[in-house]
C-alpha cells in the first residue's frame, strides 16, 4: 500500500514538472519573439518567476514529502494494528475451535462407546439366538438323519423283499412264456385279458362272452351296441409263432412273409365266421393282447391293415380296444338318455304343474297375509280410538268433580282458600 502511494505522489510530481517545463518553453518562445528592448525586463521578470517557481516547487516537494511520510507512517500503523487484531482474532478462533473440537470429540467418543456397547449386546443376543436356532436345527437334522437312515434301512429291506419277489416273478414270466408258447394257452390268456378290459369299460348288458351265433360258431365275446352298429364279435386269438421266429437268430429265423400269411389267414377266418348279415354288424374285432405285435403290424406291414379293413376286420390292442370300448360306452349312455327323454319331459311337465299350483297357493297366501295386515291396522286404529275415549272420559270426570266441589263450597260460604266469609 505504501509503495502505491509513493508511486502516485511521484507521478503527480513528474506531471507538475512536465507542466512547468511546457510553460517555460512557451514563455521562452514568447520572449524570443519580443523586441530586444523588452528582453531585459522580461529576463528579470523571468528570473523572478523562475525563482518563485523554484521556491514554490521546493516547498511543494517538501510538503509532498512530509505528507507522504505522514501517510506512510499512518498506513504502517493502521496496517500493523489491523494485522495485530487479525492475529488476535485468529488466535481466539483457534482456541475456540480447539475447545469445541475437544468437546465434540469427547461427546462423540462417549456416544460411540454407548453405541458400541449396545451393538455388542445386540450382536451377543443375535449370536445367542443364532446358536440356539443352530442347535435346534442340528437336533432336527440329527433326528431327520436318523429317520432317513431308518427309512433307508426299511427301504433296503423292502428292496430285498422286492428282489425276492422279482426272482419269483422271473420264474412266473418264464412260466407265462411257456403258457404263451402253447396256442391253446395263449388263447385262454387272450380271453382273460379281453374279459378284464371289457368288464371294466362296459355295463353287463352291453356284452356277452362265449356267445354262440346262429350258424353254430362261438365267439370269444360279442359287444351289444345300439343300432346301426349292432352286435360286434371279438376274437382274442392271435398268431405268435412266426412273429417270434422273425426275431430269432440262426436257422430258426423266419421271414415276414410267413407272419403276414398267418395274420391274413386269421383275418379271413374272423371275417368268414363272425360277420353274419342280419345277425351281427358289418364288421368284427381282432384283439391282439400283445402291444408289440400290434405295433409291428401298423409300423411295418400297413398292407395287412388295409387288407383287414377291406375284410371289415378291425385290428385292436389292449390300448386301442379300451378307446373303442370307451366310445361305445358313450354311445350306449347317449342312447339310454334318449330313451329316457320322454320320461324326463313328463317329469318336467308334472314339476311345472306342481310349481303352478304352488304359485297360485302362494298368491292366495299373500292375499291372506295382506288381509291380515289390513285387519291388524284397523284393530290398531280401533284400539287407539278407544284409548282416546277413555282419556276423554277421565278428563270429564275430573272436571265434573272439581266443579261439584266448588259448588258445595259456595253453598257453605267457604272461600277457595278455606276460610269462611
Amino acid at each position: 500500500m505504501t509503495e502505491i502511494l509513493i508511486g502516485i505522489t511521484l507521478v503527480v510530481f513528474a506531471a507538475g514538472i512536465v507542466f512547468l517545463g511546457l510553460r517555460l518553453s512557451a514563455l521562452q518562445r514568447r520572449l524570443d519573439e519580443m523586441p530586444a528592448a523588452m528582453t531585459q525586463g522580461f529576463e528579470e521578470r523571468h528570473r523572478a518567476m523562475l525563482a518563485d517557481l523554484h521556491q514554490g516547487l521546493t516547498r511543494q516537494g517538501d510538503r509532498l514529502a512530509t505528507a507522504l511520510t505522514d501517510n506512510s507512517e499512518r498506513l504502517r500503523t493502521a496496517t500493523g494494528d489491523e494485522l495485530k487484531q487479525t492475529r488476535d482474532t485468529l488466535h481466539r478462533l483457534q482456541l475456540t475451535l480447539t475447545e469445541t473440537l475437544g468437546q465434540s470429540r469427547e461427546a462423540m467418543l462417549e456416544k460411540l462407546a454407548l453405541t458400541t456397547q449396545a451393538l455388542t449386546a445386540k450382536i451377543d443376543e443375535q449370536l445367542a439366538l443364532i446358536a440356539g436356532k443352530v442347535n435346534e436345527r442340528l437336533d432336527e437334522g440329527f433326528k431327520k438323519t436318523n429317520e432317513t437312515f431308518t427309512n433307508v434301512m426299511t427301504r433296503l429291506a423292502t428292496i430285498d423283499e422286492a428282489q425276492k419277489k422279482i426272482e419269483t416273478l422271473t420264474g412266473s414270466v418264464v412260466g407265462l412264456q411257456e403258457i404263451l408258447g402253447d396256442k391253446r394257452s395263449r388263447g385262454a390268456f387272450g380271453e382273460v385279458q379281453l374279459e378284464a378290459i371289457v368288464r371294466n369299460a362296459l355295463p353287463e348288458s352291453a356284452f356277452e362272452f362265449q356267445y354262440t351265433l346262429a350258424r353254430g360258431v362261438r365267439a370269444d365275446c360279442v359287444l351289444k351296441l345300439p343300432p346301426p352298429t349292432g352286435m360286434l364279435a371279438v376274437d382274442s386269438k392271435f398268431p405268435l409263432e412266426n412273429y417270434e421266429r422273425m426275431f430269432a437268430e440262426g436257422a430258426e429265423r423266419a421271414s415276414s412273409a410267413a407272419f403276414k400269411s398267418d395274420v391274413k389267414k386269421h383275418i379271413d377266418d374272423i371275417s368268414n365266421k363272425y360277420i353274419v348279415p342280419g345277425e351281427t354288424g358289418d364288421g368284427a374285432l381282432m384283439f391282439l393282447p400283445a402291444e408289440a405285435v400290434f405295433a409291428e403290424i401298423h409300423a411295418r406291414h400297413r398292407d395287412l391293415v388295409d387288407y383287414a379293413l377291406a375284410r371289415r376286420v378291425w385290428i385292436t390292442s389292449p390300448t386301442t380296444l379300451m378307446a373303442i370300448l370307451n366310445t361305445a360306452r358313450a354311445v350306449i349312455r347317449d342312447v339310454e338318455m334318449r330313451k329316457q327323454v320322454h320320461v324326463i319331459q313328463d317329469e318336467l311337465g308334472k314339476l311345472g304343474a306342481d310349481f303352478g299350483r304352488f304359485q297360485s297357493r302362494m298368491d292366495k297366501l299373500a292375499q291372506h297375509i295382506d288381509q291380515a295386515k289390513h285387519d291388524v291396522d284397523e284393530v290398531h286404529v280401533s284400539s287407539r280410538k278407544i284409548s282416546e275415549r277413555f282419556a276423554k272420559i277421565e278428563r270429564v270426570e275430573l272436571e265434573e268433580g272439581a266443579a261439584g266441589k266448588a259448588k258445595v263450597q259456595a253453598q257453605a260460604g267457604i272461600l277457595p282458600g278455606g276460610t269462611a266469609e
